[in-house]
C-alpha cells in the first residue's frame, strides 16, 4: 500500500460535519472509542496535531515505523502527516486533543522547549507513570491541564474558545517538556515527508500573500513538478488545493467569529477585490460567504459572530 493509499481523516471523522472547520477538538476516550472503535488501523490527519493522554489500560501504538506497547499512565503525540495506528484495551480511557497547528502558532516561544513552527516535532510516545522530581512534577501538571481542558469543554461559558486554545498550548508546552525527542533538528524520515511538513509551515506563513506556486518550490528549493508530486503522494491533493482549503478554512473562521462584514474578511486573506474573493468563495464551497455566515448563525448550538456592516455576498 502506497503512503497515498492510507486514510487522511480530518475532523469531520473524528468530530463529525458541524466541526470539520473548527480548531479545537476534545473529547474523552472512552467516548471516542464507543464512536470509533478502540482499534485504529494505519492512518494520518494532514491538517492537525493529535495527543492521546491515556490514563489506565494497555496501549499499542505504532508511530511510522516505531512500535510501542505501554500501560497508562502514558500519552503519545502524532504530528501533521506522520502515519499512525494503535490499539487500546476494553478498559483504557483517557484524553484525546486534536489541534491545527495554525492555533498554537505563532506565539511567544523560548527556543530551547517551544518552536517557532510545528514542523520541528517528532512523534512521541512516552510512559509517564514512573517519572522522578521536576519529571513528575510536569506530568501531573500535565494531568491537571488535561482535566481542566475536559470541564471547560463540557461548559458554555463566555470565552470558551480561547480557554481552550490557552489551555492546549499550555498542555503541549508540558508535553514537550516530558519528551527529549520532540524537538531539535527535523527527525529523521523520509524526504518527501520532510518536504511536505517544509511546504505546510511556508503555506501557513504566506498562504494570506497569495503566492504562486513557482515562489513556493522556490523557497523550497525543488521544482514546481517535485512539489507537486510530493503534496498528491502525502495528501492525495495538489499544492494549490492545499492553498485554498487552508484559504477557505480560514474564511470560514473569520466569517463566525471575528464579526468583521464580508469586504473586510477579504481583505484580512489577501483578497484586493471583495467581489473577486466573493467569486472565490461561491466556487469553493457552492453558496456565498454572506450565506455561509447566515447559514451557519442558524444552526442549533451554534453562536456566530453577527454580520459586519455593510455585510454582503
Amino acid at each position: 500500500m502506497s503512503r497515498q493509499d492510507i486514510p487522511n481523516l480530518d475532523l469531520s471523522h473524528i468530530a463529525g460535519p458541524d466541526h470539520a472547520d473548527a480548531d479545537l477538538h476534545y473529547e474523552a476516550l472512552g467516548t471516542l472509542a464507543s464512536q470509533l472503535g478502540r482499534s485504529m488501523a494505519m492512518h494520518r490527519h494532514d491538517q492537525f496535531f493529535q495527543v492521546h493522554y491515556v490514563l489506565e489500560g494497555m496501549v499499542r501504538v505504532q508511530l511510522e515505523d516505531g512500535l510501542y506497547r505501554l500501560r497508562g499512565p502514558m500519552v503519545f503525540l502524532t504530528p501533521p502527516a506522520f502515519l499512525h495506528a494503535f490499539v487500546t484495551d476494553d478498559d483504557a480511557d483517557g484524553h484525546v486533543l486534536t489541534v491545527r497547528p495554525q492555533s498554537l502558532w505563532p506565539m511567544p516561544h523560548d527556543d530551547t522547549v517551544w518552536p517557532a513552527s510545528g514542523a520541528q516535532i517528532a512523534p512521541v510516545c512516552l510512559s509517564i507513570g514512573a517519572l522522578e522530581g521536576e519529571h513528575a512534577d510536569e506530568a501531573r501538571r500535565m494531568d491537571q491541564l488535561f482535566d481542566l481542558l475536559r470541564r471547560e469543554h463540557a461548559g458554555r461559558r463566555p470565552g470558551r474558545d480561547q480557554s481552550l486554545l490557552l489551555l492546549a498550548r499550555l498542555i503541549f508546552i508540558s508535553l514537550l517538556r516530558l519528551s527529549s525527542q520532540a524537538l531539535g533538528s527535523p527527525p529523521p524520515c523520509r524526504e518527501e515527508l520532510q518536504l511536505f511538513q517544509q511546504f505546510s509551515a511556508l503555506m501557513e506563513a504566506r498562504f494570506r500573500e497569495h503566492w504562486t506556486l513557482s515562489r513556493y518550490a522556490a523557497e523550497l528549493g525543488i521544482g514546481e513538478q517535485r512539489l507537486n508530486e510530493v503534496c498528491r503522494r502525502m495528501t492525495g491533493k495538489p499544492p494549490k488545493r492545499l492553498i485554498n482549503d487552508r484559504l477557505m478554512q480560514e474564511a470560514r473562521r473569520l466569517l463566525l467569529y471575528s464579526g468583521q462584514a464580508v469586504s473586510q474578511v477579504g481583505y484580512a486573506l489577501g483578497f484586493d477585490d471583495p467581489a473577486y474573493f466573493g467569486r472565490f468563495f461561491l466556487r469553493q464551497a457552492d453558496e456565498s460567504p454572506g450565506s455561509y455566515r447566515a447559514r451557519m448563525a442558524g444552526a442549533p448550538g451554534r453562536r456566530a459572530a453577527g454580520p459586519g456592516p455593510a455585510d454582503a455576498g
